[in-house]
Order: structure tokens, then sequence, then C-alpha cells
């Protein structure tokens, strides 16, 4: 899952492609690169990140997913607003993939259950605003699995089917350095929910302080490693910056421990 992030204020490419042409431009790049998803977002969720009007937020995406979308490509929405889920339905996006595990919008359980798209659904501590400012868990693996499979039941209840669930722990939200790593070494826990597993590690902040506090442009070796512990692990979905980098990185593990180059 390659990431294009139509905003000014990503922690880690802000500006970027917040202009809709370079936007699809990145999207197209990372389809080559070999991206299976295209995942398009207009609000960053970084911490400390200000919420974007929702007007806002579907001007700067539709035109995106209506370009690629329009090449065949599957696109997945970044988003906590149903008002964007039902406009990037609309334009073509496949996938929602939404940091409150459709909690943030009342209305968003509904509208996905009545298309054909599959959800993402994340575990964040708090919002973006202030999600790490102390967060704190008596056993985060417990928790956020505690939480997953309960979103994972209102889903299905709400008549999501199980086969169109993916789950992501979502390291980094609402998490510390050690929450993160005690996450990545249990990923076997949430593999039994039996749904597909989403890692998005891709340039946060943990590699920097396992490392030398890099910027998020200089955190692609980190990056990688987690990718592939993930993966390990059992990761089905990779969430990246580098698409490129990442897929040699998979072709060249999967050579050494799959014998399938």
């Amino acid at each position: 899952m390659g990431i294009v992030n139509v905003t000014p204020d990503s922690f880690s490419d802000g500006g970027e492609t917040v202009d809709a042409a370079a936007a699809v431009e990145r999207g197209l790049t990372f389809a080559r690169e070999g991206a299976d998803i295209i995942d398009v977002g207009g609000e960053s969720t970084r911490p400390g990140a200000k919420p974007v009007p929702v007007a806002e937020e579907v001007r700067r995406v539709v035109p995106v997913i209506e370009a690629l979308a329009a090449r065949g490509l599957v696109v997945s929405i970044d988003t906590r607003h149903a008002e964007v889920i039902a406009a990037a339905l609309n334009a073509g996006a496949r996938i929602i993939n939404d940091v409150t595990a459709l909690q943030g919008d009342p209305r968003s359980l509904s509208l996905i259950a009545a298309s054909e798209a599959s959800v993402v659904l994340m575990h964040m501590q708090g919002e973006p605003r202030t999600m790490q400012d102390d967060p704190r868990y008596g056993d985060v693996v417990a928790e956020v699995g505690d939480f997953l499979a309960q979103r994972v039941a209102a889903c299905e209840a709400a008549g999501i089917q199980r086969h169109r669930i993916a789950i992501d722990p979502g390291i980094g939200f609402g998490k510390t350095l050690a929450h993160n790593l005690a996450v990545l070494r249990h990923l076997a826990v949430f593999r039994r929910l039996g749904c597909a597993l989403l890692i998005g590690a891709s340039r946060k902040s943990f590699i920097a302080r396992i490392s030398r506090n890099e910027p998020p442009l200089q955190r692609l070796g980190g990056s990688i490693a987690a990718a592939l512990a993930a993966v390990a692990a059992g990761a089905h979905i990779l969430r990246v910056h580098d698409v490129a980098a990442t897929q040699q990185a998979l072709k060249v593990w999967r050579a050494i421990h799959l014998a399938t180059p």
C-alpha cells in the first residue's frame, strides 16, 4: 500500500503532493513500482495534527481518487469522516482506511455495510492532537487486540463480512516506543482474529528513537527492517512511503526464506 498524502502538513512528506496532479503522478509511480493499493489521504493524523474541514478534505482527495481509479488502480481512502467516505466511494475508492476503526463518525458503519467496499480498522488511543501526550496501557498487546476484536464484531453485526475487514494495530498512534515494539513483537496475537493484518511503520518516529533521531526522510533503513519483521510475523499489507525500496527488500527476503525470487 503506497501512501499518497494530499496534505500540506503530513509528518514525512508534507506538501510534496498537495497538488492533485502531483498526487496522481505519485500514485501512478507507486503502481509502476509494485504497489497493489494506493492510499489517498486528505487530512494528516500525525501527532498534534489539527482537524481539516470535511469539505476541504473532500476537495483534496476526490480528483486524485477519480484519476487513479479511472486507470484501474485499487484506491483506498484514509479518512475518519462519513461524508468523505461517501464522496470517495462515488469517486471509485474500494477500501476505507479509518484511524478510528469506524468510531469517528456514527454514519460510517452503515455506509460501508451498504457498499461493497473493504475496510481497515486501526487502533488509536485518544485522538491525533493529544494521542502522544502520555499514552498508557496495562497490557498494550492485549488491550489493542481486544479493541480490534470488538470493532471486527461491530462491523460483522452491521453486515460487513469478515473477508472485507483488515486490522491495523496502529503503530505510533497513542503508543510509546516500548508499546510499538511490544506490538511488533506480538503480531501473532492480532492474526488470531482471522482478518488481513496491515502494518504501517514507515518513517515513524519510533525508528529515530531507536537510531540517531533522524528526520523522516532518513528513516528508510528502519522502515524496511520493520516491514520485513512484520512480514516474517505474518503481516499481509505494508503501508509504506517507499514502494520501490520495500518491494526490492521483499523480493530478496522471499528469495532467501521462501525460495521464490
